[in-house]
């Protein structure tokens, strides 16, 4: 499942370093991006069945 869209991981990088120390992101990064999102999203939805919602919220995240 593509949540991360790669091309963009070196994009905010750059915005968020504005030293410009990092001037690379290694392919792991965008591997590693995608499964804390789908944990993350994988706990909220837990969160809204406990809930007894059927509409995720970003409360739940």
């Amino acid at each position: 499942m593509a949540l991360i869209i790669k091309s963009n991981i070196k994009k905010v990088v750059k915005e968020f370093d504005k030293e410009g120390e990092v001037t690379s992101v290694a392919e792991e990064v965008g591997m590693a991006l995608e499964k804390k999102v789908e944990d993350i999203l994988k706990d909220a939805i837990e969160r809204a069945r406990a809930n007894k919602r059927r509409t995720l919220q970003a409360r739940d995240i």
